[in-house]
């Protein structure tokens, strides 16, 4: 694509200092067929990991579920609950990362930048969960209690679906940008039409563009699954050496692309590769339990484990890779019941950083 994007536009690189993390607590027993008992333990963890260092604000329907999450969390010895802001927003699910608002910087007027809130449309991943009304609507009550600007766009877009380093680049995935599932009339879903979009959005001079996903995620193929930035110019992505699995070949394809690929800056990617863990299996077939859907937090990176033997050598490679903040292993089997883990769950709130005098 070409260099020309969103005047002064910047969405910034997911390690960069947060405000707070945005998070909905979980409510939906049907998403998660081993009970939301067990799912609580781990969202606890995902929180007392977040709150070392950062506001965390959680979605809840009502008092009642407030009341319950802080019982679950003083339960499960979590500190600093002075730092956990319960916002009530009715939600119908958990998956905050696509369907809650995105922030992005904007140049402002007379100098400095401002925060503004992008609200896209949300339908469930092609309209596969109804209902999602609720879901929906929850970037514009964001932008409501930040009182911030929301912009908001006729584009079907969630966030897991993009991966960016804060300099212009944007990692996605054929598989689920280009599906039809998610057109809109008078919308074009086309690879030249959607760089346009990203450009306009969030400022992107170059979208990278892997062809598609894991075995049983169920948003098309999602990024935060497959490759994701941990620095610019460099990126972790998942690969599967057995030619007996079923995401070997997808994922040597993506493999194969990432060679070839440069960044907005011209710089050709430094790529690390991570393991995928062993088949794990849910009652309805196999689950998209992958290591990329990790979450930078202000206070340490928050990795999905598996209880599976290549949960240590995920670890091993992630704590070489990525060495300015402590890697914190969440035990997500629960959550990827789901389909999804920590990434899914969780919505960075950049912080904006006073201009310099």
């Amino acid at each position: 694509m070409s260099d020309v994007a969103g005047a002064g536009r910047r969405w910034p690189a997911e390690w960069e200092p947060h405000r707070a993390t945005w998070l909905s607590w979980p409510h939906a027993s049907e998403t998660w067929p081993g009970g939301l008992e067990v799912v609580e333990q781990a969202f606890c963890e995902i929180v007392r990991a977040i709150v070392a260092g950062e506001i965390l604000e959680v979605l809840v329907n009502d008092v009642e579920m407030a009341d319950r999450a802080r019982r679950c969390l003083r339960g499960a010895g979590v500190e600093a609950l002075d730092r956990v802001r319960f916002r009530g927003m009715s939600t119908d699910d958990a998956w905050i990362r696509d369907y809650g608002g995105v922030f992005v910087f904007e140049r402002a007027a007379g100098g400095g930048e401002l925060r503004v809130l992008l609200d896209f449309e949300f339908d469930a991943w092609g309209g596969k969960y109804p209902p999602w009304d609720r879901d929906a609507a929850v970037a514009e009550q964001m932008a409501q209690v930040l009182r911030m600007p929301r912009e908001p766009a006729d584009l079907v877009l969630e966030a897991g679906s993009i991966d960016g380093d804060g300099q212009g680049t944007i990692l996605t995935t054929e598989s689920c940008l280009l599906n039809p599932n998610r057109d809109r009339p008078g919308i074009t879903r086309s690879r030249e039409g959607l760089e346009a979009r990203l450009a306009e959005a969030f400022g992107a001079r170059k979208v990278l563009w892997l062809r598609g996903g894991i075995v049983g995620d169920d948003t098309d193929g999602h990024v935060d699954d497959l490759t994701r930035f941990v620095a610019p110019g460099r990126v972790v992505t998942v690969v599967e050496p057995d030619p007996r699995d079923e995401n070997h070949a997808a994922l040597a394809v993506n493999r194969a692309r990432l060679d070839t690929m440069v960044d907005a800056s011209g710089r050709r990617l430094e790529v690390v590769e991570l393991p995928m863990p062993a088949a794990i299996v849910g009652p309805e077939g196999r689950l998209p339990a992958s290591y990329a859907n990790f979450y930078f937090a202000n206070a340490a990176l928050l990795v999905p484990i598996f209880g599976v033997d290549e949960d240590r050598e995920a670890l091993s490679i992630l704590e070489s890779t990525i060495r300015d903040r402590p890697i914190v292993p969440i035990p997500a089997h629960n959550l990827v019941l789901g389909l999804g883990a920590i990434h899914c769950l969780t919505q960075q709130e950049p912080a904006l950083v006073p201009s310099a005098p």
